[in-house]
């Protein structure tokens, strides 16, 4: 289990899956193989499974303690889900020990305070709900869920993602609608103040209404990333965008300014698919930026 420490704030990894992802080629147009060559880094199999030719992918929820409160980032895909569609295959009625994990690191879903989605994807709020008598029950039922109102405007009858991405329309029914309707959800927009210190952040581009959620309080500082990076190769090459980005345009000008942010303040980089170990510091080099993966306070 990963952890790490920033003053009195404890950041743990919580699992879902590290798994052979894309190939680079596949998940970022325009990516040219001699960055592997250029920057080694990427190619260690941390990041990189060289057998397959493909990035190596995690999918996990971060799980932060801070002021008294229990707070979880994105929640994952969810177990027993059907997601048939080819599109989403990889997802279809997993069985994956998440609640096992989340225990392991101490929490139960009772414990949980605040759940954060930063958007609505299939792989961000899967958790969100869990099979229970045949309906899809909150997971997290003394939690109160924050949603972007922009993200949610964008998912629901009508909205631009369902028109772009309509195989996620079912991940809101099952994921997302279940904790409206139970009454459990607050709205959040850019700008605003979760907790002393901790903010959600317009991070347009991957969906065009995104959250980062960001902290700066008493010299210490992270940024939960969401889907603004998805592999260490863009702090190399930010121009690359993935392929499921909504706004090329929108999601490079993003990245650049997280990869400054990073830089200039030192945040924690907590992004949601990087290899082991998962987090790190941005740098700065001639012309652009590099990746300093962050030690951890720990491994169970």
């Amino acid at each position: 289990m990963t952890r790490f420490h920033l003053g009195g704030v404890s950041v743990v990894r919580v699992e879902e899956v590290l798994e052979q992802g894309f190939e680079p080629s596949f998940l970022l147009p325009g990516f040219d193989r001699s960055l592997l060559a250029r920057h080694p880094q990427l190619a260690q199999p941390n990041f990189f499974h060289a057998e397959s030719g493909k990035v190596m992918s995690s999918i996990q929820s971060w799980l932060i303690r801070l002021q008294g409160r229990t707070i979880l980032v994105d929640t994952c895909s969810g177990n027993g889900k059907a997601r048939a569609l080819p599109l989403f295959r990889r997802f279809h009625m997993l069985e994956f020990p998440y609640l096992e994990n989340l225990a392991a690191a101490g929490v139960t879903p009772e414990d949980v305070d605040l759940v954060f989605c930063t958007h609505l994807h299939i792989d961000h709020v899967g958790w969100n709900t869990r099979a229970e008598e045949g309906r899809w029950v909150p997971t997290f039922p003394n939690a109160r869920y924050l949603f972007g109102r922009a993200e949610y405007d964008h998912w629901r009858e009508g909205g631009a993602g369902r028109a772009r991405l309509p195989e996620n329309v079912d991940v809101i029914r099952d994921s997302v609608d279940p904790v409206v309707e139970a009454g459990l959800v607050d709205f959040v927009e850019d700008g605003d103040e979760i907790l002393p210190g901790l903010k959600a952040v317009a991070a347009p581009g991957h969906t065009e209404t995104q959250l980062n959620l960001v902290y700066e309080r008493d010299g210490e500082s992270f940024v939960c990333s969401a889907d603004v990076l998805h592999q260490p190769i863009q702090v190399y090459a930010p121009e690359l965008n993935s392929c499921f980005c909504e706004d090329g345009e929108a999601a490079r000008a993003t990245r650049l300014r997280l990869l400054e942010h990073c830089a200039d303040t030192g945040a924690l980089l907590l992004p949601s698919h990087f290899g082991p170990p998962h987090a790190g510091y941005i740098t700065r080099r001639d012309g652009g930026f590099s990746f300093r993966p962050a030690e951890t306070a720990g491994a169970q």
